[in-house]
Order: structure tokens, then C-alpha cells, then sequence
């Protein structure tokens, strides 16, 4: 009786962890798509990234680079001071959105260009995401806002 009771014990174990395991695999299967490593200009052009890869880019608006196309159709460049990076975006605008500003894009490299789905700009004067002020200041062009 003792034996009986013992091997079923052994049994709900093996099938607790055998559920953990798929239950774990199943969680890691679901959020591969939806975590955005964020990625600086630099990083993009040394590595391109695969053109179905869904991704974050950050960086600076290139003064001047600001091109506003028909309808709702815009490009600018986007640089962390070594590189710079174009994009197109169709859509609205934050309303602080601006040249020589912080932003940060998500969407796909595709042929050279970012195609960005969504364009995010800093909240304040000085707000600038942390990823982005990292990759600046790694590139030595990181300026402490005044104030």
C-alpha cells in the first residue's frame, strides 16, 4: 500500500513539471513578438536586422532632415551621433515631436529604410528615454538638458 501511494506521488511530480516545462514554453512562444529590444542607429546599420523583425529605434531627429510627403506621409532621419538612420511613417505626429529631438520608433528595416508603425517623442523638455541617452552618450553626443 505503501509502495502504491509513494509511485503515485512520483507520478503527480513528473506530471507538475512536465506541465511547468510546456507552460514555460508556451509564455517564451507568445512574447517573441511582442518584446522590442530597442537599437540605436549604429547598432541597425552595423547589424541590419531580418525585414519581418519588429523592433524599437531611438536616437535624435536630424535637423533639416524633416520631410513632410502627400497626405500623411513623412520622413526624417533619426542618428545617436555615428550613424543615421531614415525613416518613413504615415500618420499623425506626437505634438512634440521635432527636429533635434529625442524619439523612439517602432516598425521594420526594410531595403535600408525604417518603416515605423508608431513614433513616440519625449513628454517633456527634458525627457529623453534612457535607452536613448545610453546610446548617445556612448557616442559621445549627449548634451544634459538646461534646466
Amino acid at each position: 500500500m505503501k509502495s502504491l501511494k509513494k509511485q503515485r506521488r512520483i507520478q503527480i511530480i513528473a506530471l507538475a513539471a512536465v506541465g511547468l516545462t510546456v507552460s514555460t514554453v508556451l509564455i517564451g512562444y507568445a512574447m517573441r513578438d511582442g518584446i522590442n529590444f530597442f537599437r540605436a542607429p549604429s547598432q541597425i546599420v552595423a547589424e541590419p536586422p531580418a525585414a519581418n523583425e519588429v523592433f524599437r529605434i531611438g536616437g535624435l531627429v536630424v535637423e533639416g532632415s524633416l520631410i513632410r510627403g502627400q497626405g500623411e506621409a513623412i520622413r526624417f532621419e533619426v542618428t545617436d551621433g555615428g550613424a543615421s538612420v531614415p525613416v518613413v511613417f504615415s500618420g499623425m505626429l506626437p505634438d512634440l515631436f521635432a527636429e533635434n529631438q529625442g524619439m523612439v520608433g517602432t516598425g521594420r528595416y526594410i531595403d535600408g529604410v525604417f518603416e515605423a508603425s508608431e513614433i513616440l517623442a519625449k513628454h517633456d523638455e527634458t525627457y529623453m528615454p534612457k535607452e536613448v541617452v545610453d546610446a548617445l552618450k556612448a557616442q559621445g553626443v549627449y548634451q544634459e538638458p538646461n534646466g
